[in-house]
């Protein structure tokens, strides 16, 4: 049985990183496919290839930092199949600040991509299962750093914890519309915009994987495709009830010391 049969999935910054890992999965397990992002290339792309693997896909070119863009990636999704069944909210900024060097604009930045277009992309979404008194599924893609954080990532942190906090709210708030809202809160991953980000922000060279796998507990970074496959889990009816819980996706132990 494969687990999204015949859903309709949105996964909101689905064109590269972990989002398209779960697109991917996704579409494997039966799903038709939404993938939205700023960059029409990788979006399109990846399209194409779900598309050649034969399951039913589409990319919407959409800046999930403006509320009323956030709204129309469900509202494109539901003007050609006709609902919504599945919501992932993957998108994500991670570049760095401090509190005392994070400026007005880069805070703004960070809730308006991690904070207010995961809202509002929410909103939308669950608006049209309430309408339909149909049952759905959220998943947003948060970050163990949401519990405290690097002194680096102060605006990021605080817009992952708001993130965090309304997970657990919209969850409570619709648990009686039969909509299950689950966050998962991963820990450090490779991905293309983390390769970005180390080099950017770090000065990495190219073995900063290498390096980085010497420093965690399971001798490797996370993976996109193992974080996939615990969401589309999480999407589907094999997680049974569960909602409203906010899973640490990580090798540190919260509140474990050495």
């Amino acid at each position: 049985m494969r687990l999204l049969e015949d859903k309709v999935v949105l996964v909101n910054g689905g064109s590269q990183g972990v989002g398209a890992a779960v697109a991917r999965a996704a579409a494997r397990e039966g799903a038709t496919v939404a993938v939205t992002g700023r960059r029409p290339e990788p979006g399109e792309a990846l399209v194409a290839e779900l598309a050649e693997a034969g399951a039913r896909a589409m990319y919407v070119r959409i800046d999930l930092s403006d509320a009323e863009e956030a709204r129309k990636s469900v509202a494109g999704v539901i003007a050609v199949h006709g609902r919504i069944d599945c919501l992932v909210n993957s998108a994500g900024l991670t570049s760095r600040g401090t509190l005392l060097d994070t400026t007005p604009e880069l805070f703004d930045a960070h809730i308006a991509i991690n904070l207010k277009g995961p809202f509002f992309a929410m909103q939308a979404a669950v608006a049209d299962m309430v309408a339909r008194k149909a049952p759905g599924t959220i998943v947003n893609i948060i970050t163990s750093s949401e519990h405290g954080g690097q002194p680096f990532l102060a605006p990021y942190v605080a817009a992952k914890a708001g993130l965090a906090g309304l997970t657990r709210n919209a969850a409570h708030a619709h648990r009686w519309d039969r909509i299950r809202i689950n966050g998962l809160n991963i820990g450090w991953t490779a991905t293309e915009g983390e390769d970005a980000t180390q080099r950017t922000f770090h000065d990495a060279g190219d073995d900063w994987r290498e390096q980085a796998a010497e420093r965690l507990p399971m001798g490797r970074l996370g993976q996109p495709d193992e974080i996939a496959d615990f969401v589309v889990f999480l999407l589907s009816d094999r997680s049974g009830v569960v909602t409203g819980s906010v899973i640490d996706w990580d090798q540190n132990v919260l509140g474990g010391l050495d």
